[in-house]
């Protein structure tokens, strides 16, 4: 049995970005998340679209697809293209973070994902043999378990 979400497919063009953060405006407020949170949640999802729309098809048309998954005490957001991957490597986030390196140390184009993973509970990327990206997002209710609880 499936989860049932709700889901989008926009051309992978920057001035389509005003749907997705409607309608994830729209999800999370009828999940209970605070003004906060939502918008946490929306500079976090514009950066996953950005980067598909950005990075994933170059001079090709494309599309980004959105699902929003609603479930007991989290909401999980997915944004996935189906253009060029990049070589990903998953790292501890305590050892991804910039908090002990100067600016001139961090690399342009990989701020974003810090951004994600500084706004959201989880950030998962899963990139499919050199086509297609996916950015699992992830943020739990406030009061409800997060990560650094589940970490304890």
């Amino acid at each position: 049995m499936t989860t049932p979400y709700i889901g989008l497919t926009i051309p992978a063009k920057a001035e389509y970005l005003d749907i997705v953060r409607l309608t994830l405006y729209g999800v999370a407020t009828k999940a209970g998340f605070s003004f906060e949170d939502i918008e946490d949640m929306k500079v976090a999802v514009a950066e996953a679209c950005n980067n598909a729309i950005l990075h994933a098809y170059e001079d090709q048309i494309g599309t980004v697809e959105v699902q929003f998954e609603h479930s007991e005490g989290y909401l999980r957001i997915s944004v996935k293209d189906e253009g060029n991957s990049f070589n990903y490597v998953q790292t501890d986030p305590d050892e991804a973070t910039l908090h002990h390196k100067s600016i001139s140390e961090a690399t342009v184009g990989g701020l974003g994902l810090f951004l994600m993973q500084a706004l959201m509970d989880d950030v998962q990327v899963r990139t499919n043999s050199g086509k297609g990206t996916e950015v699992i997002l992830l943020k739990h209710l406030a009061g409800q378990l997060n990560r650094k609880e589940e970490m304890v």
